[in-house]
């Protein structure tokens, strides 16, 4: 009858566009990277050594975020 399918091309448009997705990606994946590295030297030179305990060792507890809850009967 009068139809005619269209024949598949590919649009250069569209492949430089993709193109441009995929090297924002990369740029934004290696910036994402390099800030989490700058940001784990910051907090890694914030924090002490933790304190190395052993078996048996005595330690004082802060009951300050412990919740006391009594038992009922």
């Amino acid at each position: 009858m009068g139809f005619e399918l269209r024949k598949k091309r590919k649009y250069e448009g569209a492949e430089r566009f993709a193109e441009r997705i995929r090297s924002v990606q990369k740029e934004t994946k290696v910036a994402l990277q390099k800030v989490q590295e700058n940001m784990k030297q910051y907090t890694d030179r914030e924090r002490g050594e933790a304190e190395k305990y052993r078996v048996d060792d005595l330690v004082l507890l802060s009951t300050k975020d412990l919740k006391y809850q009594m038992a009922r009967r």
